[in-house]
């Protein structure tokens, strides 16, 4: 199981580098696989590289064989990427493929950047994501270096989610009441005396 793909989500596979070598031609094709991340070293550079770079798309990463790695940085492009292929629709069938050469490290920094995936798509914590992971492919143990890093993801997206489901006008209060500037007391106080002409021309009228 560890040198072949595990199909993660409709079209999301992972697995090591073995499962994108020229000999698994056909079972890519089968597999109607399309795309393929290919995580590396780069120091492996120079015989880690696309097999079939006419026939599938790469989005290729240099990442450090080191667990202290920021692989934070990474996952904007690859949520791009992989979002580029599953939501190309048509008629058509899309699937990508996150591979690695098979170092332990890297193995770790490919499950990580799915984990990450399946967090911030589908709006769930790393504990859930990681056990939908382990369900397909139950030979993952991540480091505990990249699950920290992994849990400060998780509040950074789950911030960013909250923003998103806000509307304007309650990001605007929000905004207001948290930056507390001069700008926004001096609005309130404008709009508190444009409150009390009204009252005094309405008594008036009155």
């Amino acid at each position: 199981m560890r040198r072949e793909m595990q199909e993660i989500l409709p079209g999301l596979f992972l697995g090591p580098y073995s499962a994108a070598m020229k000999s698994k031609l056909s079972v890519l094709e089968k597999q109607g696989i399309t795309h393929i991340v290919c995580v590396r070293q780069d120091i492996e550079a120079n015989f880690i590289k696309p097999n079939f770079p006419h026939k599938f798309r790469y989005l290729v990463l240099d990442i450090a064989d080191n667990p202290v790695e920021n692989i934070i940085r990474y996952f904007p492009m690859t949520k791009e990427f992989i979002d580029g292929c599953l939501e190309t629709g048509g008629n058509e069938s899309f699937s990508i493929l996150i591979s690695t050469f098979n170092t332990k490290l890297s193995i770790f920094s490919v499950l990580i950047l799915v984990i990450a995936y399946l967090m911030e798509t589908f709006g769930v914590k790393y504990r859930d994501a990681f056990s939908h992971v382990q369900e397909r492919r139950f030979c993952i143990n991540p480091n505990v270096g990249f699950v920290h890093q992994l849990q400060e993801y998780e509040a950074i997206y789950l911030a960013k989610l909250t923003i998103k489901m806000m509307s304007p006008i309650q990001l605007g209060r929000s905004f207001s009441i948290q930056a507390g500037m001069p700008g926004s007391l001096k609005r309130t106080l404008e709009e508190d005396e444009d409150f009390g002409s009204m009252q005094a021309t309405a008594a008036q009228n009155g």
